[in-house]
């Protein structure tokens, strides 16, 4: 599994290797002046990767503790999807979904089966996920539970973050995602995340699902009370109402686990996959369930020209395969023992509090000292790329081919920066 990349210390801390032609300002000014200015991202400019490192274009080196929120799982440029995916681009790389293709099969057979489930949905982006999942508990709530034509309703949580389009956003609490960009989707109901019983209440015979993240990620990486999802789940099938979980983020061994449900032994009717399920090469999603829930929806109703495409596909069977080992699972699980160890010895020293589960971390920054997003800049300086959430959090979400000692440099560079800062 180990393909971890590691740097000598001569590379480490973001020290200068080589200088290129193009610096990072040029390629910076480059990218504002001409693309949207829908990100504000952290400045450096990768050009290289490996495992948990990456190298910006001045030929510095930095340890990635944010793999693409999750997409990058398995580490960059991982040996064996690199593989899988350059062996598919000699075969075929799409044919659309009007003809069949011979890997789609396999691979969706192989992801039901690590899911526990009968069926595949595929598509491309985890946001497709998520309306794709709309979509089919709508239809199913219509057509099998019986309720009246246009009046399903789907219990979300408050801090949810399910990606950016307008029917998602419409049920987000967050003033940045709705600001000037309604009329939003109606068919919502927002409750406190973690509050099984405010779910009981705002189910009623309208509700065709409960919509929640296991672990919340963009909100800091919450973790729910325990039992939370165990009565989340009771509740849905007392009340003929879909679990379905969102574990774009959460899924696919960042955990300790194949899921991030699998901690309190839940299983969701319908798996929204994403992120890492395309090994960090080519966007691959997926709602993932039962026949009797996905068989809903019939030809013409739903799709995508590249949803399911054979070097999606290709890419999707390798992650499974690796998966399906338990080789990540238990790796996560144990190396984020030891993060989770190292970053609570820094509680009281600069850090209030840490919260997440594996290889997974929110980290609440004492705001007298720093922003997120300026400690987000002082790690960079350190080597160590991060990346801010909702005031003076920081994430933490290394590639799961991530080393102890690799653990340790991100945290005492983390430790650094707090004692600079007088902690």
């Amino acid at each position: 599994m180990r393909h971890s990349g590691t740097a000598p210390p001569e590379h480490r801390r973001g020290a200068a290797v080589t200088t290129h032609a193009t610096r990072t300002d040029d390629a910076i000014a480059l990218v504002e002046s001409s693309t949207a200015h829908n990100y504000h991202p952290l400045p450096v400019v990768v050009t290289e990767a490996e495992g948990a490192w990456v190298t910006d274009i001045e030929g510095r080196r930095y340890l990635d503790f944010l793999a693409a929120y999750s997409a990058v799982n398995f580490g960059h440029r991982n040996p064996e999807i690199v593989a899988a995916v350059k062996a598919q681009l000699d075969r075929v790389t799409l044919t659309s979904r009007a003809f069949h293709h011979d890997v789609l099969g396999p691979f969706a057979r192989e992801l039901a089966d690590l899911a526990g489930k009968d069926a595949v949905l595929p598509m491309n982006t985890g946001a497709e996920a998520v309306e794709t999942g709309i979509k089919v508990a709508r239809k199913w709530g219509y057509e099998v539970k019986g309720v009246p034509e246009d009046r399903a309703t789907i219990v979300v949580a408050a801090g949810n973050f399910h990606g950016r389009t307008i029917s998602v956003v419409s049920f987000s609490t967050d003033p940045v995602a709705r600001t000037h960009f309604g009329p939003f989707t109606p068919g919502f109901t927002v409750v406190p995340y973690g509050d099984a019983a405010a779910i009981a209440d705002a189910v009623d015979d309208t509700t065709v699902a409960v919509l929640i993240e296991p672990i919340q990620g963009e909100a800091g990486v919450v973790v729910p009370p325990t039992g939370y999802l165990t009565r989340v789940r009771e509740l849905c099938h007392q009340r003929q109402v879909l679990f379905v979980a969102d574990e774009i983020q959460s899924g696919l061994g960042r955990t300790g686990a194949t899921f991030a449900c699998d901690h309190d032994s839940v299983e969701p009717d319908l798996y929204l996959l994403g992120k890492a399920l395309g090994g960090g090469v080519v966007p691959v999603s997926a709602v993932v369930g039962n026949r009797d829930v996905l068989g809903v929806i019939h030809p013409g109703e739903h799709g995508s020209t590249f949803g399911g495409n054979p070097l999606a596909c290709a890419a999707g069977r390798a992650v499974v395969a690796m998966l399906a080992t338990g080789e990540w699972q238990r790796a996560a699980a144990e190396l984020g023992e030891h993060l989770h160890s190292r970053l609570r010895g820094l509680i009281g020293h600069g850090v209030v509090e840490v919260r997440g589960r594996g290889l997974w971390a929110g980290v609440d920054i004492d705001p007298a000292l720093l922003t997120g997003r300026e400690a987000s800049e002082a790690l960079l300086a350190e080597g160590v790329l991060v990346k801010d959430t909702h005031g003076s959090t920081i994430r933490l979400a290394p590639p799961l081919v991530v080393t102890r000692d690799e653990i340790d440099a991100a945290v005492d560079a983390l430790a650094r920066v707090l004692s600079e800062r007088g902690a």
